[in-house]
């Protein structure tokens, strides 16, 4: 029995999880279950699953979700802190770090000084502060487990091969909604029209990254630490049918892929489970479904989104930093119809070059970094 935390339980990563937890009584027990804001959604997720621990961060909501639970066995805790200890658990085996954004940083770093295996949705901690998390977890011998689909996938096709040297790894994108639009076009799209995913269903934040590339763009830097790749190891292609959900290049010239239906749940239930593959309901990829598979370039001109990350990955330092902050504070204000679709990444390339950049940031340099970002970036919003 493996005990799990899941950090951001009502989110539609955490949602899932919870999903195959349930589905797999013998394998897995839930330890702790944290929300931010969605106290109805954790008090109910509470009373189900009947876990050791809960954690709302936001303080003001601590008396409702007391008060509902008050009834069971449940502890029940509040604020950022909290999080943060809960990791640290002795009842907790393994972590899953759902939460969205810069957030999760501080949690995923307790938990590994705290030895827990970390299962990684939140990409944005890689991103943010890659080298400083992998040598953490090379210091404490804590594995991370991929969830993303297209890490999920590389690490699968890893498998048997980690002695064998990587050539290159190609993550695959649907390209979002607005795959083949012009700038002109992209100029007058809303924010409706934007969180239509044609293939996936994620939360609000992460699939309006897709329809930008940006999500695309964190997932090359998080490949990058994940995997120990050099920057020119990481290639995109966007692939419409997302059934191939990314492929690894070896030395030999020989390509593997991991191909399946876009569910979230089987990446979820491998990093969970592994090393074992549990057995699943699932639905099944019939190639006679899917009789074509098609393949592009990714348009860099247009979506400057991903363009901006790979420059960000090859700035190294604090630029990442700075990318994701940026990228936070401008996705935010665009689902407030604040600002247009490419505004956004006028606004991320402006704190680029405008914030302070430092060459070898430390955890007080990145917490620095994030927040001057944000004032930059919040700044060129209202002005």
């Amino acid at each position: 029995m493996k005990r799990i935390a899941i950090l951001g339980s009502t989110g539609s990563i955490g949602t899932q999880a919870l999903e195959v937890i349930k589905a797999n009584p013998d394998s897995f027990e839930l330890e702790v279950l944290t929300a931010h804001s969605n106290a109805d959604l954790l008090i109910q997720q509470a009373l189900e699953f009947n876990p050791n621990t809960v954690v709302i961060a936001n303080e003001a909501l601590y008396d409702k979700v007391q008060d509902a639970l008050q009834h069971t066995d449940v502890k029940v805790y509040a604020g950022a802190g909290a999080l943060c200890s809960v990791v640290e658990m002795g009842t907790v085996d393994m972590v899953l770090t759902a939460m969205v954004g810069y957030a999760g940083l501080q949690p995923t770093i307790r938990a590994i000084k705290a030895g827990k295996h970390i299962a990684l949705a939140n990409k944005e901690t890689l991103v943010v502060a890659g080298q400083l998390i992998t040598d953490l977890a090379e210091e404490h011998a804590v594995n991370i487990y991929p969830v993303d689909s297209e890490h999920s996938a590389i690490f699968q096709c890893l498998a048997g091969e980690f002695h064998n040297p990587i050539e290159k790894i190609i993550l695959t994108a649907s390209g979002g909604p607005f795959r083949g639009r012009t700038a002109s076009e992209l100029a007058t799209v809303t924010k409706a029209q934007a969180l239509k995913h044609p293939n996936w269903d994620m939360g609000a934040k992460i699939t309006i990254d897709s329809a930008s590339l940006m999500n695309k763009g964190l997932e090359v830097i998080e490949a990058k630490w994940l995997f120990g790749l050099r920057n020119e190891q990481i290639e995109v292609v966007v692939h419409p049918q997302s059934i191939i959900h990314s492929l690894v290049q070896f030395e030999d010239g020989s390509i593997k892929a991991q191909l399946g239906l876009p569910d979230m749940k089987l990446p979820i239930q491998y990093a969970l489970g592994y090393p074992n593959r549990l057995k699943s309901d699932f639905p099944r990829f019939n190639f006679l479904d899917y009789p074509q598979l098609t393949f592009e370039q990714p348009d860099l001109e247009t979506f400057r989104n991903l363009a901006l990350a790979y420059k960000a990955m090859e700035q190294g330092g604090n630029m990442a930093c700075i990318l994701n902050a940026a990228n936070e504070v401008a996705v935010s204000a665009f689902l407030r119809d604040e600002v247009g679709f490419l505004q956004m990444s006028d606004i991320i390339e402006s704190c680029m070059a405008k914030v302070t950049y430092i060459a070898n940031p430390s955890f007080d340099d990145y917490v620095t970094t994030d927040r001057e970002t944000r004032e930059k970036a919040t700044e060129l919003i209202n002005n």
